[in-house]
C-alpha cells in the first residue's frame, strides 16, 4: 500500500470530521470520558484506551502507513503545548 502524504493539519481535519460525523455519539458516555481515542484519518477506524498507545500500535500493525490522530474523549483538546513564559520583575 502506498503512503498518503498529508500535512498534520489535514490529518487532524479528517480525523475530527470522522469524530464529529459519527464516532462522537458512539463513544461519549461516562465510562469513556477522559480516555484517548485514536482515529485512522484515512479509514475512520478507531479504538479507545486510557493512553491511546495500545490502540495506536494495533492500528499501525493493521496498516503501517496509517495516519493517526488522538483525541481525549469529552474534551476539546488532547494535549496543549503552551507559548513562551516570561520572567516578571519582583
Amino acid at each position: 500500500m502506498q503512503s498518503i502524504f498529508w500535512s498534520v493539519e489535514e490529518v487532524a481535519q479528517r480525523a475530527k470530521q470522522f469524530y464529529e460525523n459519527g464516532i462522537r455519539q458512539n463513544v461519549e458516555y461516562s465510562d469513556n470520558i477522559g480516555k484517548m481515542i485514536v482515529i485512522d484519518a484515512q479509514t475512520g477506524e478507531y479504538g479507545i484506551d486510557p493512553t491511546g498507545v495500545e490502540t495506536a500500535l494495533k492500528l499501525k500493525q493493521k496498516n503501517p502507513n496509517a495516519r493517526l490522530f488522538t483525541i481525549r474523549i469529552g474534551y476539546d483538546v488532547a494535549v496543549s503545548f503552551g507559548g513562551a513564559m516570561e520572567r516578571t520583575a519582583e
